[in-house]
């Protein structure tokens, strides 16, 4: 993105923050802390309506984790593998939900966070690192052997197999968010209000569905580094 098309320019000497993603992340983050602090406030052994969304979405959450890591190291992954999930789940739906081209700015538009390739890069990074550490904080140094093995012929592959996969996962999730918002704005251009609202229920169907496939690929890494 060029300098023009920023928000906020020059806050960090040598770097541009994209502001309009800045933006629409802190707002998908202070929306999902206000629903976990309202739906934990006040828990109840029959529990409220706020309450039974936020345990349905912990009991997801948990599954997820659980199918792809096992009953042995589940738990401690829990915590990332659901701030993946929420954080792209609300990414995604505020993009498909929240009219936001229609908020004009004087320099480039709001849109999904997950609609722009740092955003998505940022994420896969921090899905390799953790895999990386579960790998080493479990083997230790041992961790290195997985590269030569089966044999050492196969090593210049098994490197190449860790950078494949955050550029899959990046890849993969910024080019269906992306698409589908470029969808939508074509359509809504050509046919105003009726013909876009089947494609942005699809939208957010799509959305909820990117957001589940990046969270069990995660979970699946981070198994793969534990075997």
């Amino acid at each position: 993105m060029r300098e023009s098309e920023n928000i906020f320019t020059g806050i960090l000497p040598g770097f541009l923050v994209h502001g309009q993603v800045l933006v629409v992340s802190w707002f998908v983050i202070i929306l999902l802390l206000g629903l976990s602090f309202l739906g934990t406030r006040e828990t109840s052994r029959i529990p409220h309506n706020l309450q039974n969304f936020v345990e349905t979405a912990f009991d997801f959450i948990t599954d997820i984790a659980r199918d792809q890591l096992g009953e042995s190291f589940y738990k401690e992954w829990i915590p990332f593998i659901g701030t993946l999930f929420l954080f792209i789940f609300g990414c995604n739906w505020a993009g498909a939900l929240i009219p936001w081209k229609l908020i004009e700015l004087p320099e480039g538009e709001f849109a999904a966070p997950t609609n722009d390739i740092n955003t998505t890069v940022a994420l896969a990074l921090l899905t390799s690192l953790a895999y990386f550490y579960a790998g080493l904080s479990k083997k230790g140094l041992g961790y290195f052997k997985r590269y030569v093995q089966p044999i050492p012929l196969l090593l210049p592959i098994n490197i190449l197999e860790d950078f494949t996969k955050p550029l899959s996962l990046s890849f993969r999730l910024f080019g269906n968010v992306l698409a589908d918002e470029l969808t939508i704005t074509v359509l809504t251009s050509l046919v105003p209000l009726v013909v876009p609202l089947p494609i942005m229920v699809l939208g957010v169907f799509a959305g909820s569905v990117q957001a589940l496939i990046f969270s069990t690929l995660a979970a699946a890494y981070i198994a793969e580094a534990l075997e």
